[in-house]
């Protein structure tokens, strides 16, 4: 199925759903996750049979004794029974799955809507080896057109998985994106993670295996590699039943406020991965004081700045991104911050992005900060990011031109060229760690060439002046004999 095929079916089905009164878009979405969960949580089930027995395990199947909850059975239900069934006995099943979603809600009262939308997404196929789970919640999400109330926006998917390559995640490492909406830096590292762990023979299969993963490793991924936390309850929700869709099993994914008080966790976590709200409202009075501590602003983009460090090991390291104004802000609050981050860290790179990056979300520039909790600061790598492999209207269409691979290539090295380049610590001193790239960007000056010296140019004005002189008087004399 293409591109443009699954689009399609995902703008007929919003179109029913905005048509039956479920006009709310992130409702929209919410109930839209919970059918396509449904549908392919048969196929996660049996792709789980598929493995265990590739290595000799057994298992519970989890349809067992219930064969006509399956998908593939429900679909051939007459639209009166299927929607008895999904709100009596389908839904139980999410709880089933995840106690997490036990308030999970059905607003779907019509059958006909529930017939339409089940025989609606049946057309959809998951099995042709791309990742269609990230591109449906990626396309859904567009769909809203809008950032979050409190300044969320999703993070394109070409994004996170550069941001991911940067860190390169393995399962050792204790991951947590603390402002997790749907999942998806933590679906990406565990891609990445897969991705490393299967052999040459399993990556022409679809899915990937991750067969040279030892047992150790996967118990370690299902409980001790991803955490994440997640204030909004149907942005938990979707998030969740995303991770699962993913098979990440971890139980390490709360709904609650990052910022609050109650979630204080100091030098836990090897590596963050996130892309917080940068605007929105604050509860003054439950924000952590340990934040408060470290930078004292009511701004959510620097009590975030300040979390992550805190919430990082020694040596744990972070890609986070950042609006422009957390590098060149000069207020108090944000040169003090930026002056922990360099000399009490290792600040390794900067990469501005273009405004348009995060179209249809939002216009804001944006960049990543990559570093590393404690250590020192020598230099910092910039990168000015012209384009990321799609255009930067609202259209968001694929182009040609694209940074991220000599971005993922040259941050080894930290690579100068015309578009990278280093900076001193000295420098970013005497410029109050003003880390906008402009202030730093080398400006190569050349120096015009001329083909006379001035004594001959002198000469040829002097010599035009002759020339027009004459020709007036010839016009003169001309207009003279007229009468």
């Amino acid at each position: 199925m293409t591109d443009k095929e699954f689009k399609a079916i995902i703008d007929e089905l919003w179109d029913k759903f905005w048509s039956s009164g479920i006009s709310n878009p992130i409702s929209v979405v919410e109930q839209m996750t919970y059918l396509i969960f449904f549908k392919m949580f048969e196929g996660q089930e049996d792709l789980k049979q598929k493995k265990a027995k590739h290595f000799g395990k057994t298992r519970k199947y989890f349809f067992e004794n219930r064969e006509n909850l399956k998908w593939s059975n429900f679909k051939q239900l007459s639209a009166d029974e299927m929607l008895k069934t999904y709100r009596e006995k389908v839904f139980s099943l999410l709880e089933e799955i995840n106690p997490a979603l036990k308030d999970s809600v059905c607003l779907i009262t019509k059958p006909s809507l529930l017939d339409t939308a089940v025989q609606t997404l049946d057309k959809m196929d998951f099995s042709d080896g791309n990742d269609r789970k990230g591109d449906i919640y990626e396309y859904m999400l567009n769909k809203l057109a809008i950032s979050g109330q409190n300044g969320q926006f999703r993070t394109p998917r070409h994004i996170i998985d550069m941001m991911v390559k940067l860190m390169k995640p393995t399962t050792k490492d204790k991951i947590c994106d603390p402002a997790c909406g749907s999942g998806g830096f933590l679906c990406g590292a565990y891609r990445y993670i897969l991705e490393q762990g299967t052999s040459e023979d399993f990556k022409s299969t679809s899915p990937i295996f991750g067969d040279l993963l030892s047992d150790e490793d996967r118990k370690n991924i299902d409980n001790n590699v991803f955490y994440g936390c997640e204030f909004d309850p149907t942005m938990y929700k979707i998030g969740l039943m995303n991770m699962i869709l993913h098979n990440i099993k971890t139980k390490n994914i709360k709904l609650q406020d990052s910022l609050s008080k109650d979630t204080d966790e100091p030098n836990k976590y090897t590596l963050v991965l996130a892309n917080p709200p940068f605007t929105g409202n604050l509860d003054e009075n439950d924000v952590c004081p340990k934040l408060t501590a470290i930078v004292k602003t009511k701004k959510t983009e620097l009590l975030f700045l300040a979390k992550f460090i805190r919430m990082l090991d020694i040596g744990g390291r972070a890609a986070v991104i950042v609006p422009t104004g957390v590098l060149s802000t000069d207020s108090n609050a944000y040169k003090k911050l930026r002056e922990k981050l360099i000399e009490e860290n290792q600040l390794e790179a900067v990469i501005s992005m273009p405004s348009g990056a995060f179209k249809p979300y939002a216009g804001v520039a944006t960049a990543v900060l990559v570093f590393t909790k404690g250590g020192k600061t020598d230099k910092v790598w910039f990168y000015e990011m012209e384009n990321n492999g799609y255009s930067l209207d609202d259209k968001h269409l694929p182009i040609q031109e694209n940074d991220i691979p000599d971005i993922i290539e040259k941050f080894e090295t930290k690579e100068e060229s015309e578009k990278s380049f280093n900076v001193a610590l000295e420098d970013l001193k005497e410029n109050e760690y003003n880390l906008l790239p402009s202030r730093y960007k080398k400006v190569e000056y050349i120096a015009p060439t001329f083909e006379h010296t001035p004594q001959e140019y002198i000469q040829i004005l002097l010599e035009k002046e002759r020339q027009s002189i004459k020709l007036l008087e010839s016009l003169q004399e001309k207009l003279g004999g007229l009468k």
